[in-house]
């Protein structure tokens, strides 16, 4: 029986020489794992295949509510099945109940709803691309300047009614201030104007991992294009439904969302 792997913060580095198993990222609610097994033939979480490199590279993230236990298997070259048990820690996030809203404000109106419904299903058919690249395996950068207004998990009570939870990390600054590209990819959706989500950027980093720009008042980039690290792709804006220009920024593997400050190294992308 292997011995669970238990990890309450950063895995700068974790290494069971005897398994040729490593892993890196943090094994937290809204974490991004990135693992390397050497001579094997696949690789799965909790019976999910995982797509895996040819030299042995794969990852893997965690949803904002996602359960404390999971398990780690792979196949060897000889066809023995191998278990890693894997505990992910627990967040606490920031809750605000407000009371006194105007049901206007709460639900969005009945004839806007064909569209909300389509917008989504772009949006999450554009998530579900699974690529051989490997950028998610790069570095990730800070993409813009600017306050820190909002954070992943948090979530508001109107009336006493749950709203959905806020999945991104939210960058303040004026209307037209450059986006860069945090890591490289391939644009997989660019669109000027959705209901909610106003001008909406999705780039692919590879093997499910996607990030996602959100509110932008210009969209430098098409579908298609191929992005380096650094690129200016947007600028920000207050379209959708906002308050305010900032850029709401978003990181997804396959259909968990992640939290972008657990990956964000503290460096403008374009000063690398």
């Amino acid at each position: 029986m292997l011995k669970t792997l238990l990890a309450t913060a950063l895995i700068t580095s974790t290494s069971f020489s005897a398994l040729a198993l490593e892993l890196k990222g943090h094994l937290t609610q809204g974490g991004l794992v990135i693992g390397k097994l050497e001579n094997v033939t696949s690789v799965s979480l909790d019976g999910k295949t995982l797509k895996l490199s040819a030299s042995g590279d794969f990852v893997f993230g965690f949803g904002r509510d996602a359960t404390a236990n999971h398990t780690l298997s792979w196949v060897d070259e000889k066809g023995k099945t191998h278990n890693q048990d894997l505990i992910i820690t627990k967040r606490d996030y920031k809750i605000d109940k407000i009371t006194g809203v105007a049901k206007k404000y709460v639900s969005p109106p009945k004839e806007v709803s064909a569209r909300i419904s389509r917008e989504a299903v772009a949006v999450r058919k554009a998530r579900e691309v699974n690529s051989d690249l490997q950028f998610y395996l790069d570095p990730v950068l800070k993409p813009a300047q600017g306050r820190i207004s909002g954070v992943y998990g948090s979530q508001r009570y109107f009336n006493g009614e749950p709203r959905r939870p806020h999945f991104g990390l939210d960058i303040a600054n004026k209307t037209g201030s450059p986006v860069y590209a945090p890591i490289s990819g391939t644009v997989v959706f660019a669109e000027p104007d959705l209901y909610y989500s106003g001008g909406t950027l999705i780039i692919d980093h590879g093997h499910g991992v996607t990030s996602t720009y959100i509110h932008l008042s210009k969209l430098d980039v098409k579908v298609g294009d191929k992005i380096t690290q650094g690129n200016k792709v947007a600028e920000i804006g207050a379209t959708g439904r906002v308050t305010g220009p900032h850029l709401d920024w978003r990181f997804n593997w396959e259909g968990e969302r992640l939290d972008p400050a657990l990956l964000m190294q503290d460096t403008l992308a374009n000063k690398k």
